[in-house]
């Protein structure tokens, strides 16, 4: 079995570190498909042509979203990751989509005796094992907060993947127009600071 550095060891992170390489790949795995909505009765129309022949029925066109890897919680493309993970991660990681994922969020936390509870270990360092082995296999990640971690949303995911994409990016973009109006807020009270030097 491999040698797992102690959970302390490992980097942490104040956002979750697998996201921004995740967006390209869950918009790559996105495709639009159309679907057609039958009419309601007392809604639907039919088609006569100038014969008073029945041609057709009215119908609705839908365009949705669909995440082509989704599989429940679990994505099968990234399955690979699992395969060298020692027991005591397997057990932990089936407490943490039993029991801490959160539905459309990216973070979940964890109660060392919940945890215990669920995987039937008697000692603290089996979950410390298990939750060293995930972090190092790129499934999970610490955050600075010692309870709360980072899903990995290309392994497994609660929720809608493309709406939380979308919600990122958006986030994000609010992020950087906010910065970028802070710095020309800065810029412009300088110049003026200097402008109103000059005349002194």
């Amino acid at each position: 079995m491999a040698e797992y550095k102690p959970i302390k060891l490992l980097p942490k992170f104040k956002e979750n570190p697998f996201v921004e390489g995740s967006i390209k790949k869950i918009e790559e795995s996105t495709i639009s498909k159309k679907r057609f909505l039958k009419g309601t009765k007392g809604i639907e129309q039919t088609i006569i042509n100038s014969d008073g022949e029945i041609t057709g029925h009215t119908a609705f066109l839908q365009q949705i979203e669909v995440d082509e890897d989704k599989f429940a919680k679990l994505y099968l493309s990234q399955f690979a990751a699992f395969w060298d993970l020692p027991k005591p991660a397997i057990r932990v990681f089936g407490h943490i989509i039993t029991n801490c994922l959160i539905p459309n969020q990216d973070i979940f936390y964890i109660d060392k005796d919940e945890a215990l509870e669920h995987t039937k270990y008697s000692s603290e360092r089996y979950i410390l094992t298990g939750l060293s082995a995930l972090c190092q296999h790129g499934i999970i990640a610490r955050s600075t907060n010692s309870y709360k971690y980072f899903i990995n949303p290309l392994v497994v995911f609660n929720g809608n993947r493309i709406t939380f994409a979308k919600t990122y990016v958006k986030k994000k973009t609010k992020k950087i127009d906010k910065s970028q109006l802070e710095l020309e807020l800065f810029t412009n009270v300088e110049e003026n600071f200097e402008r109103e030097s000059t005349n002194f």
